[in-house]
């Protein structure tokens, strides 16, 4: 029925020597993945975790879904961002404010900076 099997050749076993390259192909696969793909989504998961714990008010942030503004309230699982202004009425502008998750915040544009007292205190002054 079909030619190009021989019965030999379908009843043979292969070789160790066959066996044993077939494993160490195995594991030098799984190491080239390793290092290429895993360990280097696990480090960008480890930052993003470290960035989205140290958000605080201030901070400039974009969201995942492109939303860019800056952080008005830090909640335990939420940011309220602040993304601009509305005019209300004739010269009244109200700050427009979004409630977004923490984990949705993607990346961090600038931190905020931290003003000591006496810094605090020279600004009014002026």
């Amino acid at each position: 029925m079909i030619d190009w099997i021989t019965p030999a050749y379908a009843n043979s076993a292969p070789a160790p020597e066959a066996a044993i390259g077939n494993i160490v192909f195995m594991i030098l696969l799984f190491g080239i993945f390793y290092f290429l793909l895993i360990r280097p989504q696990q480090k960008q998961v480890k930052k993003h975790k470290e960035m989205v714990a140290n958000l605080q008010r201030g901070d400039s942030v974009e969201t995942r879904g492109g939303l860019m503004g800056r952080i008005h309230r830090v909640e335990e699982d939420h940011v309220i961002l602040e993304l601009g202004e509305v005019e209300v009425a004739a010269r009244q502008f109200r700050p427009v404010r979004v409630k977004v998750r923490r984990v949705a915040v993607s990346e961090m544009s600038a931190k905020a900076s931290v003003a000591t007292p006496e810094e605090s205190a020279d600004k009014g002054k002026e």
